[in-house]
């Protein structure tokens, strides 16, 4: 099966749709599928070079709506070589796009990545007006007319209906999946510290540290994270907090229109004032994003991994915690709390500083077998959950029951012109 992926952009900076479509067509060789991606992006963009699949850079655009003129009409020249689409995000150009030049002749599916979660309705009021005129003219054609609309848990799936009226799709559930990585946990860990030698001790042994790993958001609850750090940093004084994670488009080195797809926030900077005031500057630490081995050592080194997030639809970053052997300390915004919470490889709190701090304390209050057991359990719980192949599987899947369903209904239209015997 051949499957086209439409993504806004698939910068490495841009989180869990970017890094997810990067994951998906990489598993596709193993099923006996492959892939090809549309982007917006500039097709002179770095991270383009290292990419394994067939990529078609249609950018730059200027905007974060997406407009590009070439887009639609590569869609029609293109489509007869694709078994389907998939369609990534929300509120762009793309799905305006697959509407106009996939609907009705090719299945497609949409990944609707949480942006029908009611977090931005409360958050951005005022943008959910201008949304809601969009939703009338566009996103619930997208949507209806999709194949399938595909979400990460039940969780999401659940919140999505509450966004939106009127809302009707035909939804599955198709998990995000990590790839474990390979190599030598203890060199990965030698590499990340090799490159922050501030996380070891004077005698060259490494200090014990939490571990956020994602970009510098307000949406992913980074001030909680670090007020809850200052609340309970005198009781273990040698635990340090890492933040690793890109932070505002001057920090991404992304071209200006890769940037504005992707969006930025620029909450690093009172963050830093932040920690400085709160007497704990030589404590937190900031990597920037990290990539490769420096990114599995720093998940192989730590404690414990930590999202106190309003907003996680799944979490990548999560299912590779697990798949290092990480307990996960995570909010009840990330909607695979209830699953990961079953197989008692997390504490979840909610989605505030007292969650946060609930979180925390639950961890150190831990004796280390216990927390030698709960990292047990986390490799356990990504090898039965959220393996990559199980993603790429599940949309080669839809993609066969939406073929096997086109030919069944050519199949009973035939027989109903057949003349009777």
């Amino acid at each position: 099966m051949r499957i086209l992926h439409i993504i806004a952009t698939l910068a490495p900076q841009a989180g869990g749709p970017s890094n997810s479509v990067r994951r998906i067509l990489t598993a596709y060789p193993g099923i006996g599928s492959g892939g090809e991606v549309v982007t917006l992006d500039d097709p002179d963009e770095q991270f383009l070079r290292d990419i394994s699949f067939p990529v078609h850079a249609l950018g730059p655009v200027s905007t974060r709506f997406g407009f590009s003129r070439r887009l639609i009409p590569w869609l029609i020249a293109n489509r007869d070589r694709f078994d389907g689409v998939v369609v990534h995000g929300l509120w762009q150009y793309l799905g305006y796009a697959v509407r106009r030049a996939i609907n009705g002749r090719k299945p497609y599916l949409v990944f609707t990545h949480g942006m029908l979660d009611p977090y931005f309705r409360r958050a951005h009021p005022f943008k959910h007006i201008k949304k809601t005129l969009y939703w009338l003219l566009n996103e619930y054609w997208v949507l209806r007319n999709a194949h399938r609309v595909l979400f990460t848990s039940e969780g999401e799936a659940v919140n999505a209906a509450k966004s939106f009226w009127p809302h009707r799709w035909r939804a599955s559930v198709v998990p995000y999946g990590a790839t474990a990585p390979s190599g030598d946990p203890a060199v990965l860990v030698e590499s990340f510290l090799r490159e922050h030698p501030e996380l070891r001790k004077p005698d060259g042994r490494p200090r014990p540290y939490l571990l956020f790993l994602g970009r510098i958001h307000a949406k992913k609850g980074c001030d909680h994270l670090l007020e809850a750090f200052a609340k309970i940093a005198s009781r273990v004084p040698d635990l340090q907090l890492v933040f690793a994670g890109p932070d505002g488009a001057a920090a991404t080195g992304l071209s200006k229109a890769s940037a504005s797809n992707m969006g930025t926030s620029g909450l690093k900077s009172a963050l830093v004032a932040e920690a400085k005031r709160l007497g704990l500057a030589h404590r937190v630490h900031w990597t920037g994003m990290l990539e490769g081995d420096q990114k599995w050592g720093a998940f192989h080194g730590c404690e414990a991994f930590c999202l106190p997030s309003h907003q996680e639809n799944f979490g990548i970053a999560v299912a590779e915690a697990l798949a290092c052997g990480k307990p996960v300390l995570i909010s009840d915004k990330v909607d695979i709390w209830k699953e990961i919470l079953h197989d008692r490889a997390a504490f979840v709190g909610h989605d505030n500083v007292a969650g946060a701090v609930s979180t925390l304390e639950s961890w150190i209050s831990l004796p280390a077998s216990e927390r030698a057991a709960m990292g047990a359990r986390a490799l356990q719980c990504f090898r039965s959950r959220y393996d990559m192949q199980a993603n790429a599987s599940g949309i080669v899947e839809a993609f066969n029951q939406a073929i096997a369903t086109k030919s069944g209904k050519r199949a009973v239209r035939a027989e109903a012109k057949l003349p009777a015997l």
